[in-house]
């Protein structure tokens, strides 16, 4: 399989992030932990917001979509990663390749689409305090799901689309831990250009668009800060900006690298690393920078210890 050049590959070899069987025993422990910590923190988000009543405002209810997104995007990919850390011989099949491809896409552009509707809500109550309840009425914050989710598909259909259009009848193996683009097209028997530019324009739709627009809210949300009198006030909305701004960095800053870059013919360990910036450590990350460190939300759980102590 993968030597004639009239076949059509049926299954991919996955090289994985280390070939040392040390390492990988030591990598299963880090991103079992990591994964457990996301699945943990994303489902505690979605079950607070769903059951506490005092939850169910716009910002809130962007929390809750952003964690399934989260949650579903490192399933998409954790799992087959640390079954692959336990064996020899990492192989994922086309279709199960291009399944995971197409769902990692849809995850990860929704959730950048989100990151973008979520700067905006802050935007709205920060900037424009007494216009917020009008401006963001519950018909308007589904609507911006409901935007996220097919910006989403849409992206991730003609990314997917762009990809498998080409015919892999050469080497199978993928040196990467995950079926994304990037690291497919390296295999493609034909000239990539047409799919490298689909990916670079769906690129420019879907990650400095919302980068620019998160930016933007960002900027007016500190010279908005910058005029308020209470230092207090004034160190914790900074506070709340600088770690959600960490966020923007990791997700749009690896995935900006990956995707926004000309394909070469070889990945290196160090875009390996990289992915796994946007495709395993932000999903882990959103849900203690952007909830769990919320008063809100820590109320919300002693209200909810305390009624089970009952």
């Amino acid at each position: 399989m993968g030597r004639e050049n009239k076949t059509y590959l049926t299954e991919f070899i996955l090289l994985g992030l280390s070939s040392d069987h040390q390492t990988q025993i030591l990598l299963f422990v880090v991103f079992l932990i990591i994964y457990l910590l996301t699945v943990f923190g994303n489902l505690l988000i979605i079950l607070l917001v769903h059951i506490d009543t005092r939850l169910h405002t716009p910002m809130y209810f962007f929390l809750k979509n952003l964690s399934f997104t989260d949650f579903c995007f490192s399933t998409t990919i954790v799992p087959k990663m640390l079954s692959h850390f336990l064996v020899i011989r990492k192989t994922i099949s086309f279709i199960g390749c291009s399944t995971q491809m197409f769902f990692f896409l849809v995850m990860g552009c929704t959730e950048s689409s989100l990151l973008a509707v979520m700067s905006y809500d802050r935007y709205v109550a920060v900037c424009k305090p007494l216009h917020y309840s009008t401006i963001m009425t519950h018909r308007v914050c589904v609507l911006l799901v409901i935007g996220s989710w097919v910006s989403g598909v849409f992206v991730s259909l003609v990314d997917t689309t762009f990809t498998l259009c080409l015919p892999y009848q050469g080497p199978n193996i993928i040196n990467h831990y995950f079926c994304e683009p990037p690291a497919l097209l390296k295999l493609a028997s034909e000239d990539t250009y047409k799919a490298e530019m689909a990916l670079f324009a769906m690129g420019v739709i879907i990650l400095l668009g919302p980068a620019s627009l998160i930016l933007f809210s960002y900027r007016n949300i500190i010279s908005t800060v910058i005029q308020i009198q209470s230092g207090e006030g004034r160190l914790k909305v900074f506070s709340t900006c600088g770690s959600h701004f960490i966020v923007v960095i990791f997700f749009y800053g690896s995935t900006i690298f990956t995707y926004m870059q000309p394909n070469s013919k070889k990945m290196n360990e160090g875009d390996k690393v990289i992915s796994v910036f946007y495709s395993v450590i932000t999903s882990m990350m959103n849900p203690f920078i952007y909830s769990l460190r919320n008063k809100d939300v820590k109320e919300a759980l002693r209200r909810k210890q305390l009624f089970f102590r009952k």
